[in-house]
């Protein structure tokens, strides 16, 4: 309680201009108190220091009206100042006790802090802005807006430092305006000068409207957050099937071939970091959008109109990153594919695992979770070009001739050779080596009456008028004439019309199911036929020859002029 008493005296004993411990305090008639060098009277019964007072009376001589600075009771003639003996030594004693009445320092505005306009020496810390008078005031100096008329429609905000940014710098005005036409706030001069004509509307209703619309995208956002963080569980339920998988996997697999082990190890190394870079992603985008959400919701509750239609302009102009397609899940069926594998003969352990795999890994892992866009550009195809070499145990040596893996050429032989098992013996057609799966790229340059750009699966006939690419439903097959091209599949044909090209590019994205074929030049990709299904097996490229002189050529080196 004694403390409590002391603190009640020292605010009694400070000056309300100054917030100091009063000096030479005096009494007067009402019994109230005053800082002065000389004793004082003022029948309003507020404190000051003398000092403070006299530089207050000082600016309003010459009005000759004086009044109280705290409660503004006016004066005819300048009142007298007299000094209080017995208030002096209070004040006198409460020092000896080392309090003090000053502000404590965190009232005192720092280089980071809005100071208030009105203070003199050291300011203190701005309580609130005026829009209107464009100046900031601590709760001292702010009192005149609470307590007067005069100020009952002025607009007050919290503390800022950027009030001259509502400042019009042409005309040195208050910006109130907003152009819709330009996107800026103006003045009323403004609107009369060079945004005669424009769209306009108060700043006030302006902000209104953003308010709907920053409303709109907050839900967004957040929904996508909620998206973003469903991924990353999905994510993290993905790497621990196949960590579960792969463990089963080499369980039932390592007692046969220790090679498979080996080759599921580095399956399930490259699935779990593919999964975990994901996922770090994932979580650097609802960072992110958490930010981009904060920042919105920081803005939302802004009071000045011009700061506020300033930063929306601002956030606006931002470009969203692109919103990822959601994680998805293929079923994974590590152990009954393994245990298959590894019950079928040794040297075709590498296909049979490459083959099935196709179907649950995470290879070509952007498409299997997170879906991108296409390429545009032949720069970006290149990006996915892929190296593919022909496989002659597919072609048939009294039809094909093939040369260093690369060129196919129509070779009417009338040899009796044997041929393989793998051939097509009724058709001049010929396989590549590899089974695709993910994003490719490749092109070919051909010649002659006529050529088939095909894809098929590996299971393709062999025999018969169903071996041919494009007359069943394991194949897929652009057909190029020298005046036009066509398309195949179940023996469907569609006519295309294009101009003629002696190069031919072919993008595949398996695990979208995009099969794309193109007239490619150096410059230039100009879309033939675009397939969009389910692709169940790997795609081997395959090219078929109608006659003597036609040949099709694998672009070895891409990113250079054939």
């Amino acid at each position: 309680m004694a403390q409590r008493g002391i603190q009640l005296d020292q605010e009694k004993l400070s000056c309300s201009i100054c917030l100091d411990l009063l000096k030479d305090p005096v009494t007067i008639p009402c019994g109230h108190s005053y800082c002065m060098s000389d004793p004082v009277t003022i029948p309003c019964g507020h404190s000051y220091c003398m000092s403070c007072i006299k530089n207050y009376w000082d600016e309003e001589d010459q009005k000759e009206i004086h009044s109280c600075p705290q409660c503004r009771q006016t004066f005819g003639p300048r009142p007298a100042l007299g000094r209080n003996t017995v208030l002096a030594d209070l004040v006198e004693e409460l020092k000896k006790t080392g309090l003090q009445a000053a502000p404590a320092d965190h009232c005192y505005a720092e280089p980071e802090d809005v100071a208030c306009d009105v203070c003199t020496g050291r300011k203190l810390k701005a309580v609130k802005s005026c829009l209107q008078c464009l100046v900031s005031y601590c709760e001292q100096h702010l009192q005149p807006h609470h307590e007067s008329p005069a100020f009952e429609k002025h607009k007050l905000v919290d503390p800022s430092k950027k009030l001259q940014e509502n400042v019009c710098t042409r005309h040195n005005e208050v910006m109130k305006i907003f152009c819709r036409t330009d996107q800026q706030c103006i003045c009323y001069l403004c609107s009369m000068d060079e945004h005669k004509g424009h769209d306009t509307v108060s700043a006030a209703a302006e902000m209104t409207e953003k308010q709907k619309e920053l409303g709109a995208t907050r839900q967004k956002i957040q929904q996508r957050i909620q998206n973003r963080e469903k991924d990353v569980k999905v994510l993290q339920q993905e790497v621990e099937a196949i960590n579960r998988s792969a463990d089963k996997a080499v369980e039932d697999s390592e007692k046969v071939f220790t090679d498979a082990k080996q080759q599921i190890r580095s399956r399930q190394k490259s699935g779990v970091t593919l999964a975990n870079e994901l996922q770090e992603k994932l979580e650097q985008e609802i960072a992110d959008l958490k930010r981009k959400d904060a920042e919105l919701g920081q803005l939302s509750h802004a009071e000045d109109h011009i700061q506020f239609l300033h930063n929306y302009i601002l956030l606006s102009r931002l470009s969203e990153a692109t919103d990822s397609s959601g994680v998805k899940i293929r079923p994974l069926r590590y152990t009954e594919d393994m245990t298959a594998a590894v019950s079928g003969v040794r040297d075709k352990l590498q296909d049979i695992l490459s083959e099935e795999w196709t179907k649950i890994s995470l290879t070509g892992s952007e498409d299997v979770l997170l879906a991108q866009a296409e390429p545009k550009t032949r720069a970006e195809f290149l990006k996915y070009s892929c190296q593919i070499r022909l496989n002659e145990n597919t072609a048939d040596a009294n039809k094909v001739d093939i040369r260093r893996g690369l060129k196919a050429t129509y070779s009417k032989n009338n040899y009796s050779y044997w041929c393989h098992p793998d051939s097509f013996s009724d058709w001049p057609q010929v396989l590549c080596r590899e089974s695709l799966t993910g994003r490719c790229y490749w092109e070919v340059k051909w010649k002659g009456s006529g050529i088939f750009v095909a894809v098929a699966y590996k299971t393709i006939s062999r025999t018969g008028r169903d071996s041919i690419f494009g007359h069943n439903d394991k194949s897929w097959a652009l057909e190029c004439f020298c005046n036009g091209y066509e398309f195949r599949h179940k023996n469907i044909i569609t006519p295309i019309s294009a101009p003629h090209s002696s190069r031919v590019g072919v993008y595949l994205d398996h695990g979208a199911g995009t099969l794309c074929f193109y007239s490619a030049s150096d410059s230039t990709m100009t879309l033939l036929y675009r397939v969009q299904t389910t692709f169940t097996q790997p795609l081997c490229p395959g090219f078929g020859l109608y006659n003597s002189g036609s040949y099709a050529e694998i672009c070895e080196a891409l990113n250079t002029e054939d």
